[in-house]
């Protein structure tokens, strides 16, 4: 159990990691994806931050089991967002979104099946 919940954890930090990255540096296709989504382009550095956020709330999770708790459940809901910004402008370009959602949620399962619910 611990093998798994390692790997997923990191593999989630991996993947949330890059796409803050991403967003941060002001690469375009956050941008596109906003202006596509109707979100105003200010918001996509915020939105990299808490993506950002939910990378080291992850990784501080492995010595600190509340943080990776809550990082997974504030990346659960980042992602059920954006799945339904998406499904809100008619966009059924969701594989990605629930690539990342099914990530976050298996961080959070398994880290609950092995510390318990603290």
């Amino acid at each position: 159990m611990f093998a798994a919940y390692v790997t997923v954890t990191i593999l989630g930090a991996v993947f949330n990691g890059a796409a803050a990255v991403t967003y941060l540096i002001g690469h375009e296709y956050p941008k596109t994806q906003a202006d596509m989504k109707g979100i105003p382009r200010k918001w996509v550095p915020v939105l990299g931050l808490l993506l950002a956020a939910g990378t080291v709330g992850l990784l501080a999770g492995l010595a600190v089991p509340l943080l990776g708790t809550l990082a997974a459940v504030g990346l659960v809901l980042y992602f059920v967002g954006a799945i339904f910004a998406h499904l809100r402008v008619g966009s059924r370009n969701i594989v990605g979104g629930i690539v990342f959602l099914a990530t976050a949620v298996a961080a959070l399962t398994l880290g609950i099946l092995h510390h318990g619910v603290r």
